[in-house]
């Protein structure tokens, strides 16, 4: 009995990664093509086809926010179907030729669509994941996604040099219908809340679309994500800089092998140790890895701080998620995992805007150094807002097991 309970790899932990890994990977596939897109296809300026790729995680933001209430309503699977029919009616409006304002109407909406979907997947794999094992199931869950960041742009690329976009439109259509069938397989338990609690969320606050057992870790995730969306966006024009364009194209490669290789063993000393043995070394080397990057003169250099980023953000982005869980009471998972992706988008999706002002005075290496500083400085909130209440848990655990 003990063991099935602990069983992680079952067929629907398999289906709700796989489906992640999906919706991911559409996700990244179109956000290397979709600016290039607008700019060929509508002649649209700079800034509306920036728009035209932020506007979808403005979507995602959307749809986050609002179904981690409706998860304490509706069961989780429900969420996921509805989130993934809206997912792939809304990959059918690419191919209306109706113009820039109605490009960014569909995007809005596609994002919308993943914001729900990929909620829902979250808080399923939540609810799936044995206790004694959440660390370990959440990092290798995560592990989708990582795929998916460095997939989803090498297919983009290789598809918008060798196909049309009526081509990639319809192959990432064809990956959101398989994604919705292997979905109609699953099971997923149901968290209803309790009736005290469930009157409680009758009424608009701020408790009904954040969960606040798991802002505190969304806070330091939000600055974590913001100091990476400064790679995410930036190290192509870095890399033009200090010619290293060619070796720029596997920086995510070796960024996600890192995080590949270390992610299985980082999610299980999570679960034994607790967050901070992971936590505070992955600090270190993501910091490490933005200093590095800002002294790139070689391929060698670049590629290394693309590893060093992977063993530091690419652990982190699963160890606070599953912090923000295991801080939750089970009928809120939803509205957890929903407060994380939030703060998380939050942080992908403006960094680049609010970077974009810093970069004319600073350039992108000392930006890459004030980012690194601005991780140590993290670590410090980290200490404070979770890092120190769990070594007290720890240490109270352990002296009441040494009275016993």
């Amino acid at each position: 009995m003990n063991q099935h309970r602990s069983k992680l790899w079952t067929k629907d932990f398999i289906i709700v990664s796989s489906v992640n890994f999906f919706l991911y990977l559409i996700f990244y596939l179109l956000l290397v093509t979709m600016a290039v897109f607008a700019v060929n296809q509508f002649n649209a300026s700079e800034s509306q086809a920036g728009l035209v790729t932020g506007i979808f995680i403005i979507g995602t933001l959307i749809g986050r926010l609002f179904i981690g209430r409706l998860i304490e309503m509706m069961s989780s699977k429900k969420l996921l179907l509805i989130g993934l029919i809206s997912f792939t009616l809304a990959s059918i409006l690419y191919y209306f030729d109706l113009g820039i304002g109605f490009l960014l109407f569909s995007r809005l909406l596609h994002g919308t669509a993943l914001g729900v979907a990929s909620t829902a997947t979250g808080t399923i794999v939540a609810q799936i994941i044995p206790p004694a094992r959440k660390g370990e199931g959440i990092g290798y869950y995560s592990m989708s996604t990582t795929l998916a960041t460095a997939v989803g742009p090498f297919i983009g690329l290789f598809m918008s040099q060798h196909t049309s976009y009526e081509v990639i439109f319809s192959f990432c259509l064809g990956l959101g219908v398989i994604s919705l069938l292997i979905a109609l397989f699953m099971k997923a338990p149901e968290y209803k809340a309790p009736e005290a609690k469930a009157a409680k969320t009758k009424g608009l606050s701020l408790s009904s679309f954040i969960e606040p057992k798991a802002l505190p870790i969304a806070l330091v995730t939000l600055i974590l994500a913001f100091c990476y969306s400064s790679v995410l966006s930036f190290i192509n024009f870095y890399a033009i800089e200090i010619n290293l364009v060619e070796i720029a194209s596997f920086f995510f490669i070796v960024y996600a092998v890192a995080i590949l290789i270390s992610r299985p063993f980082s999610g299980r000393l999570m679960d034994v140790k607790g967050a901070n043995f992971v936590m505070y070394p992955a600090f270190i080397l993501y910091a490490g890895g933005l200093l590095l990057l800002s002294t790139a003169g070689s391929g060698t250099i670049l590629l290394l701080s693309g590893v060093l980023i992977g063993l530091g953000f690419g652990n982190m982005q699963s160890s606070t998620q599953a912090i923000a869980i295991k801080k939750t009471p089970p009928h809120r998972m939803g509205l957890a995992t929903s407060t994380f992706f939030i703060f998380l988008d939050a942080g992908l999706g403006f960094g680049p805007y609010v970077l974009g002002f810093i970069i004319p005075l600073t350039g992108y290496s000392h930006l890459y150094v004030i980012l690194g500083l601005l991780v140590m400085a993290t670590a410090i909130l980290y200490h404070f807002m979770h890092g120190k209440g769990e070594h007290t848990a720890a240490h109270t655990s352990m002296n009441q097991a040494s009275s016993m």
